[in-house]
């Protein structure tokens, strides 16, 4: 079985929901954003996910895309975002960590070379502009126990939903509604909860993989409605804006106040 699905599936086995935490490569400088990524690997976050910073990122919202402005200044290189996450994957085993970017820094790579820096610590990708229909340009990373991580988002038709699902390997990442991230959380109220949770289980008649939730979780009772039917709760701005009220203080205070 794939080493994404398989850590997460042992996980869920005596936990109802993991917990996925986002930060961005950089922010508010390289050092200060590992420490950020230290304290929630410290704070038990089963999955991190890493942003290696973009000028355009068009998926994210207002916090993180303010947060990729200021961490480009600092001019940040991909194989040395690669090379500490990876430290920070050696020394916390029991979580996994995760690469997320937008396409074009990682074209200047090239996913023979991505593949190869990513080893066996880095063991996902998500990226967000990546349409599927150009799921062969990864081939590479999969050959080398990197899963690439696909979006599926409410409005998608349920034959693309099956061919998202087809290519899928590790877990699945399921928008939670239109827009952009962080904004208002969509799942608050009893109707716009049923509604994600009917979203969800519609896609598991078509697959085992593990799903994970992202975009607009940012409460407690916006995790806790994803129970039962999904495995991962993705948050990301409310961390960040946590982190910019109170500093590595105030993320931790939000990560024991969001704990599944």
């Amino acid at each position: 079985m794939n080493k994404l699905a398989s850590f997460i599936q042992k996980q869920r086995q005596n936990k109802p929901l993991l917990m996925m935490t986002h930060v961005v490569y950089g922010y508010p400088s390289i050092e200060e954003s590992l420490d950020i990524m230290q304290l929630m690997l410290e704070k038990g976050v089963e999955i991190l996910e890493v942003q290696f910073p973009f000028s355009d990122p068009v998926a994210d919202g207002p916090t993180i895309t303010t947060a990729c402005h200021h961490a480009l200044k600092h001019q940040p290189k991909l194989a040395q975002c690669l090379k500490d996450i990876k430290q920070l994957a050696q020394r916390y085993p029991q979580s996994r960590v995760l690469l997320m970017s937008y396409l074009n820094p990682l074209l200047q790579s090239g996913f023979e070379s991505l593949a190869l820096q990513m080893g066996d610590d880095v063991i996902g990708i998500i990226i967000p502009d990546l349409p599927i229909d150009h799921h062969s340009m990864l081939v590479p990373l999969p050959e080398n126990g990197v899963s690439p991580i696909w979006l599926i988002t409410p409005d998608m038709q349920q034959e693309r939903i099956k061919t998202v699902i087809k290519h899928a390997q590790g877990m699945l990442y399921c928008v939670s509604r239109s827009g952009v991230t962080g904004q208002q959380a969509p799942i608050r109220d009893d109707t716009k909860a049923q509604d994600i949770q009917s979203y969800l289980d519609t896609i598991k008649k078509f697959t085992s993989l593990p799903l994970a939730v992202g975009f607009g979780i940012n409460t407690a009772s916006d995790i806790s409605s994803l129970k039962g039917h999904a495995d991962v709760a993705i948050v990301g701005s409310a961390l960040l804006n946590a982190f910019n009220k109170g500093g590595l203080d105030a993320v931790a205070e939000k990560l024991q106040e969001l704990q599944p």
